[in-house]
């Protein structure tokens, strides 16, 4: 049973970090489509009170998104390789397009979820109606301003998200609640069609601008993923081996089990890699060619002996690695 748990553990892993990144946006796109629906559901009650309502609707839309967003960001692995090129190199080696091609793949990436979010929100229309019932002109209603007392209109229209609402004034709360559901949802497929339609430009405008043809960028894309993958996997144990080892050093004997003591056999370390080569591995990094050989990666481009491009900096970090 623990073997089948793990194994399942492994699968959603890997699912999750799959390498197709429409796969891997549909995934997170549902899970804030569940997040959605739980908060909807559980957490969202309009005050149905007049200048809390228009607060409550538009931060139960907004700060949610613009949390996930902040989030988005933080999780992509472009935006520490692009402070770490900051830092290391000041990023002297990326003009003005590739700075903007990395921003547009981080901001993209980190708004799919906020974007959905915000699609959700618009489409159940509750927040919206919520925000925005207290400014719905009684004079525009079937039943014209009737009904309302003069200067109490907005009190009553704020409850109207609640339910709550004087007998004469029932219709005109379906009427309300109808209405702004209808300007709700009409935002939200109005801004799914605006994103539909970025992307789709974007996509062309990639595709146009790409010097790779459409085999080797899509042999590029496998080749960063499998790099991606092995390197994790490879440092993982590399880790576990030379921890094993300093506590072998320490203790004089180190308790492992079966599958560690097979891993320590096979896979001797004997060093640590030096913190130039970390460095010559990490940061932003855009297709680059040598005599025509295409360099896919900066692991790549440092397994084939051509670390730095000729700046002080680099020619001190590729003395560091000679040394």
């Amino acid at each position: 049973m623990a073997a089948l748990i793990v194994e399942n553990f492994r699968f959603l892993s890997l699912f999750f970090k799959s390498k197709d990144v429409m796969i891997f946006n549909g995934l997170v796109a549902l899970g804030t489509v569940g997040s959605q629906e739980l908060f909807s559901v559980v957490a969202f009650h309009c005050p149905c009170s007049p200048a809390r309502n228009y607060l409550y609707g538009l931060t139960a839309i907004g700060v949610p998104a613009l949390a996930l967003f902040i989030i988005g960001i933080i999780l992509s692995n472009h935006t520490w390789n692009l402070v770490a090129e900051c830092q290391l190199r000041q990023a002297k080696n990326c003009s003005a397009a590739p700075n903007f091609l990395l921003f547009s793949s981080i901001l993209g990436r980190a708004a799919v979820a906020p974007i959905t979010w915000s699609v959700i929100s618009l489409l159940r229309g509750e927040a919206y109606v919520c925000a925005l019932s207290e400014f719905v002109d009684p004079s525009s209603l079937s039943v014209g301003a009737q009904g309302f007392p003069p200067g109490h209109a907005p009190e009553i229209l704020a409850r109207f998200p609640c339910g709550e609402a004087p007998a004469n004034l029932s219709g005109s709360q379906a009427e309300v609640v109808r209405g702004l559901k209808y300007e709700s949802q009409l935002f939200g497929w109005l801004l799914i069609g605006v994103v539909a339609i970025l992307v789709f430009l974007t996509k062309c405008l990639k595709h146009c601008c790409s010097p790779l043809s459409y085999r080797q960028e899509a042999y590029w894309t496998q080749y960063r993923n499998n790099e991606a993958q092995l390197f994790q996997r490879t440092a993982e144990v590399h880790s576990r081996v030379l921890a094993a080892n300093n506590v072998r050093r320490f203790f004089g004997f180190v308790a492992l089990d079966k599958e560690d003591k097979e891993l320590v056999q096979e896979f001797p370390v004997e060093g640590v890699q030096p913190r130039p080569q970390w460095n010559a591995i990490t940061g932003v990094y855009l297709y680059r060619e040598n005599q025509g050989s295409p360099l896919y990666s900066r692991l790549h481009k440092w397994a084939q002996g051509m670390v730095g491009n000729g700046t002080a900096p680099d020619n001190l970090e590729m003395a560091f690695l000679t040394i």
